[in-house]
């Protein structure tokens, strides 16, 4: 696919699917060709919006359309799996999108089959494809803040939706954690290289059974910790932390818009900003294309192994809560 146009498949119409759409058309090299939803008229309303072509009532129509070279999967996190396998199974390389699935089973069941059918298949945890973190991971492995010992994470916000909507609905997998915490988790993994080998947590179930906030110690080697907080029922700054031996990086939130970081070393500090383009999912995309156009079956930046890894974990802190969703 060297120098080929990548032509771009959507599944799902909801708020996601939308902002990855408008992102996606500031790309030359990307064309929206086709929309999938269970419903014809709430595709062709997608489609009409962001000028789509191909427009289909059932996700089987999108995954099955020859024209197509790659899909984001946009869908609530339960349907995640099915989705995903449908497009796989049809040859098309997935963009999942976060968290990869409901528990680590359904995701290496996921990657078993995108392995076995040599296609290619990535996480789509946007953040850590745009230009502020790779340069923090750049900073982390060049040893600008030194040996790296503390993390300092959260994502907490204020939902308006009810009671009955997918945030709070357990069989839609709702809950912090899956939603929102799982940035600040799958930051713990990308700053220290690998899963804690101790989790201490404390989460508070809600009155229709998901995690609405919790706080979260991961430790590691012995010396090394990383605290992280997440809710969906009050706002926090929604901020990173990073602090080594010889200084710290403090990235500034909101999540969705970072562009700022202060770096401190030996005394010294600094401040500077990384613009994103769009909202920010196109650098996933530009990760998505490069890939495919490089005859890559997986990401280096967003491995499988560590989407797998980074869903163990989540397994692991829900299970200290007693947290099971109806379809596990």
């Amino acid at each position: 696919m060297m120098n080929k146009m990548v032509r771009w498949g959507i599944l799902a119409t909801g708020g996601i699917a939308r902002t990855f759409a408008a992102d996606l058309k500031l790309l030359p090299d990307a064309k929206i060709i086709a929309v999938g939803s269970r419903t014809r008229e709430s595709a062709d309303r997608f489609a009409d919006d962001f000028g789509i072509p191909l427009r289909f009532g059932s996700y089987e129509e999108l995954a099955t359309c020859p024209e197509v070279d790659a899909i984001y999967v946009a869908t609530p996190h339960p349907f995640h799996k099915q989705n995903t396998l449908l497009c796989l199974n049809a040859g098309k390389a997935v963009l999942c999108e976060k968290p990869f699935a409901i528990n680590a089973r359904e995701a290496q069941v996921m990657v078993d089959i995108a392995r076995s059918k040599k296609v290619f298949l990535m996480e789509a945890m946007w953040v850590r494809f745009t230009p502020l973190f790779q340069k923090v991971k750049e900073w982390l492995e060049d040893g600008l803040i030194g040996d790296i010992r503390y993390l300092q994470s959260d994502y907490g916000f204020l939902s308006d939706k009810g009671p009955k909507s997918r945030v709070f609905n357990l069989k839609l997998g709702g809950g912090a954690l899956l939603d929102v915490g799982v940035y600040p988790v799958s930051l713990a993994s990308y700053v220290f290289n690998k899963q804690p080998d101790v989790i201490k947590t404390c989460g508070y179930l809600g009155a229709t059974g998901v995690d609405e906030q919790s706080s979260i110690i991961f430790e590691y080697d012995g010396s090394k910790t990383a605290s992280i907080f997440s809710a969906n029922t009050l706002e926090t700054k929604k901020e990173s932390i990073i602090f080594g031996t010889r200084g710290s990086i403090h990235i500034y939130g909101p999540w969705w818009q970072l562009q700022n970081v202060r770096v401190k070393i030996d005394g010294g500090d600094t401040i500077e900003e990384f613009p994103l383009q769009g909202k920010g999912y196109t650098h996933q995309a530009i990760e998505v294309m490069n890939c495919l156009r490089d005859g890559k079956l997986e990401s280096g930046i967003m491995p499988l192994r560590e989407t797998v890894a980074i869903m163990k974990t989540l397994d692991h802190i829900r299970a200290q809560w007693g947290l099971k969703y109806p379809m596990e």
